[in-house]
């Protein structure tokens, strides 16, 4: 199982989309500031929102289709449909 997953940082008020097959553990990845493109954000990023995927092609599918719309109302959107 993978998961498609968006971070946000209430730091830098940004969002962070990404895929893995181990969800905690690459949240502290994240977290720990090993990650150069989240490194500001540390050491407060959050899960905001998941998806479980059957394979590892199709997380990576689904997570170029959400950073393809290039938009921070439609990672809100998102987000705010599993309220």
């Amino acid at each position: 199982m993978y998961f498609v997953y968006i971070l946000f940082s209430s730091k830098t008020n940004k969002f962070y989309i990404g895929s893995t097959d181990k969800l905690e553990s690459r949240l502290q990845h994240h977290n720990s500031g090993s990650t150069t493109s989240t490194k500001t954000g540390t050491p407060l990023w959050e899960v905001k929102y998941t998806e479980k995927l059957a394979d590892r092609t199709s997380a990576l599918k689904r997570e170029l289709e959400i950073k393809k719309k290039k938009s921070r109302k439609y990672l809100e959107w998102l987000i705010s449909s599993i309220d």
